[in-house]
């Protein structure tokens, strides 16, 4: 198999269904998956399996699902099947409502980072919400699978809290941003006010 075809030399790149030109906004789109499938990867890799059993088996599934998302994103066949169903949003929705209980409550915005592996996935969760937005912009010109937005959007959700979870675990506190007044508020908090 040879890597390089020579059929995209003049600007076009074959999409399911047709081709675009390569800076077309659906090409963005699936293309920013890529990218984000790359920064899981370097995030998976640095996690200490041990330390966290659950996160780093779960960013292999994720890398999968952001494969079903390209996909999906660079389909404009009408008469095939989408692959991302919201059951693997459900999932993810799970997994930060468990992830949320785990560190201390917030009431302030927070700097990515910490520790470098939390660093990573504060990095995952800037390019999923650019994913997002291109796919937003996406939406407006064209039809696509509407799954594939929502999972855009609970994704950067989740690598937030998994990000404060690695924190927690390796015992690093999140870092608060310095000017910011109290954003956040526990439903506890706000019955006792």
């Amino acid at each position: 198999m040879r890597l390089y075809t020579k059929s995209g030399d003049k600007g076009k790149t074959s999409i399911i269904g047709g081709r675009r030109d390569k800076d077309h906004i659906r090409v963005e789109a699936y293309g920013t998956c890529d990218e984000l499938n790359a920064f899981v990867a370097k995030a998976s890799a640095v996690l200490d399996k041990n330390l966290f059993p659950d996160i780093q088996p779960e960013l292999i599934k994720i890398q999968h699902e952001l494969f079903d998302c390209g996909s999906d994103l660079a389909n404009i066949k009408k008469d095939r099947e989408f692959k991302v169903k919201d059951d693997i949003i459900t999932f993810l929705e799970e997994r930060i409502d468990e992830y949320i209980k785990e560190p201390p409550e917030l009431e302030r915005f927070i700097l990515p980072g910490g520790s470098s592996e939390a660093a990573d996935l504060h990095v995952c969760r800037t390019v999923a919400r650019r994913a997002e937005r291109v796919t937003a912009a996406l939406m407006k010109e064209e039809e696509i699978n509407s799954e594939v937005f929502k999972y855009l959007n609970r994704l950067s959700d989740y690598f937030f809290a998994a990000a404060r979870v690695v924190n927690y675990r390796l015992n690093v506190a999140d870092v608060e941003y310095e000017r910011s007044a109290v954003v956040f508020r526990s439903p506890k908090k706000k019955k006792e006010e």
